[in-house]
């Protein structure tokens, strides 16, 4: 996704275990993108605190979407659902930290 939650890139995995990973992943970077934080920390807001932030109709509030950041600024952001939502989360900042370098 870029800055503004428009898709950019696609990938999808052969013979994935999770056939829903396809529209899940988009939506995890477009939260990230236009929330301008992590996805993992809205669902942190639902099962704490704010369980309000549910009502958010459009967005995808689970872990594994990552903002990309460039000189303090949202620039895009990375979305994935592959397997648990920590491990989505994991190779989503693995990918965000492939591209910074």
């Amino acid at each position: 996704m870029d800055g503004e939650g428009l898709p950019i890139v696609l990938e999808r995995m052969d013979n994935a275990s999770v056939l829903a990973g396809v529209e899940l992943a988009p939506g995890k970077a477009r939260t990230a993108a236009l929330f301008r934080r992590e996805s993992g920390a809205l669902e942190d807001a639902i099962n704490g605190n704010r369980p309000a932030a549910i009502t958010a109709r459009g967005f995808v509030l689970l872990r594994g979407g990552i903002p990309l950041l460039a000189d303090g600024h949202v620039i895009g952001a990375i979305g994935v659902s592959a397997d648990t939502s920590d491990h989505d989360e994991q190779i989503a900042r693995a990918g965000a930290a492939a591209l910074a370098k």
